[in-house]
């Protein structure tokens, strides 16, 4: 009875990796070859230094009203999410962000609300572009393949703008705030197109709807996992290494061509093959396993040491040092402003007088304990250089940076900038978790490999390869599996011919 139920267990885990293996292998090469292309093109987004390089100086002399103003405007009772003065174009502007989200533009020069502007002012915006050459209009977006997820919603419609330079460069400017959403080149569009396009399931009809998508890109990698742990405890039964045991010839696998080359690849593969499936499952957060990763209002509250719209009244006089962009904030009772020039440098200043200020670590560590008021600082320490949690891989990282950690039950880590007292990043054990679970294991930022980059490519591109070797495999022995019914039709409709009547 025993043996009977092994037999039966065998056979049904053949029949299912067989079947569903036939239908996914496709997805597995496209998955592997995709991923490669990932590694050197990423998908379009509009970086800090990006955005910042697009803006002209802010030109102080315009200024009118006040950010206190400028909030009241806004109707915010409690400290803002972001509070940031730059130029539109020519006219200075005040955004301001609501913790639930809402965003509202200001003009600083009479304090009136912008909520739409025309397409010749998009394209002076588009002027002051690094890259601009001949900008010009190209259509009105509501929503396409590169701005498709909802963080845009807030933005939408969206004037593309291409500016006429040799890298064919796109951008996005919202045509309710002026500000430039997102940019692309030719280079990204062509090869996202073979990258994270086919390897994230991301067609803009899918991806528009984003719990839909994500239902079925986590369905879709399950069954794939099913795939891979059947496929390769297949591999382990029916491979032979000890001598006595082994099939004709002296092989270790009782298949021949392809199907060999998919066994002993799998075989050699298939703990890799897992683990990215794996991790590339948990990218999904299935059933909210892993928190999120950004920063609450209590802890900015708390560290900020004041909750009410109250930054400064007026400006006495302009700063001294040169900024695009200017962002009003508290840091454990002080108004500070922090000011970033077109390179991404920033500094600090006051608001009221444009001084430059200096912050000590020691206020900074004094700001941190009041962000956890309900847990005690029990380590803190400037990282100089990348570590296993900090590293620049997939990031723009600030170095230095001081890393605070407190007792509460999560083990938070928050990630202050030393020069600007600014929380760059809040950790926890479920973020650091995810960081071996996905980081580590689906794109190997193992610290050793971190630390030889080119090692680190090479060893992905070797495991790649033994991964397509697998999956191709198994796409042609599926493809003949599949044919192997028409040809002995074939051959039996041939036989009836040539039998006599």
């Amino acid at each position: 009875m025993r043996n009977a139920l092994i037999r039966r267990g065998r056979r049904w885990l053949y029949v299912v990796h067989r079947w569903i293996g036939i239908a996914t292998c496709l997805l597995f090469a496209m998955w592997f070859i995709s991923g490669l292309v990932m590694m050197y093109v990423a998908f379009p987004r509009l970086t800090d230094s990006e955005r910042l390089a697009a803006l002209p100086a802010i030109l102080w002399n315009k200024v009118q009203v006040a950010p206190d103003s400028a909030m009241a405007i806004a109707g915010m009772e409690h400290y803002p999410r972001d509070l940031r003065l730059s130029m539109m174009d020519d006219t200075p502007i005040y955004r301001v962000t609501s913790w639930k989200g809402a965003a509202v533009t200001i003009s600083a020069i009479d304090g009136r609300v912008i909520d739409r502007i025309t397409p010749d002012q998009a394209l002076a915006v588009a002027g002051h572009h690094p890259q601009a050459v001949q900008p010009q209009l190209l259509e009105t977006v509501t929503r396409d393949q590169w701005s498709v997820t909802a963080r845009f919603d807030p933005l939408r419609p969206l004037y593309l703008i291409g500016l006429g330079d040799a890298d064919g460069t796109e951008l996005y400017v919202s045509s309710r705030s002026g500000e430039i959403a997102l940019d692309t080149t030719r280079r990204e569009r062509i090869w996202n197109w073979l990258g994270s396009i086919p390897h994230w399931i991301y067609p803009t009809v899918l991806r528009k709807d984003g719990p839909l998508w994500r239902d079925v890109v986590l369905w879709i990698s399950g069954v794939c996992l099913v795939v891979a742990v059947t496929g390769f405890w297949i591999g382990i039964l029916r491979l032979r290494l000890r001598l006595t045991r082994r099939y004709a010839d002296g092989a270790v696998s009782p298949y021949r061509g392809w199907m060999a080359w998919h066994h002993i690849a799998g075989l050699i593969g298939g703990v890799f093959v897992f683990t990215w499936m794996f991790s590339g499952w948990l990218s999904l957060n299935p059933g909210g396993a892993f928190s999120s990763r950004g920063l609450t209002r209590e802890i900015v509250a708390g560290y900020s040491g004041h909750d009410t719209p109250d930054i400064v009244a007026g400006f006495r006089s302009s700063p001294s040092i040169s900024a695009v962009e200017a962002r009003f904030v508290w840091i454990g009772g002080h108004r500070l402003m922090l000011l970033d020039d077109n390179s991404g440098r920033r500094n600090v200043a006051d608001p009221a007088t444009g001084v430059p200020v200096t912050l000590a670590r020691d206020e900074i560590i004094a700001a941190a304990r009041r962000a956890m008021p309900g847990a005690a600082v029990i380590s803190s320490r400037q990282l100089d250089e990348p570590d296993a949690y900090w590293y620049t891989l997939h990031h723009v990282r600030e170095l230095p940076v001081l890393r605070v950690g407190f007792d509460d039950p999560a083990h938070t880590w928050l990630h202050i900038s030393p020069v600007t007292g600014d929380i760059l990043d809040r950790s926890d054990d479920s973020r650091r978790s995810y960081r071996w679970l996905f980081n580590a294991l689906h794109s190997l930022d193992f610290p050793l490999l971190l630390s030889f980059w080119p090692v680190r490519d090479v060893v992905v591109w070797l495991l790649s390869a033994i991964g397509a070797i697998v999956s191709i495999s198994g796409i042609v022995v599926g493809w003949r599996r599949l044919r192997r019914p028409k040809v002995r039709r074939r051959r039996a409709s041939a036989n009836l011919a040539r039998s006599p009547s």
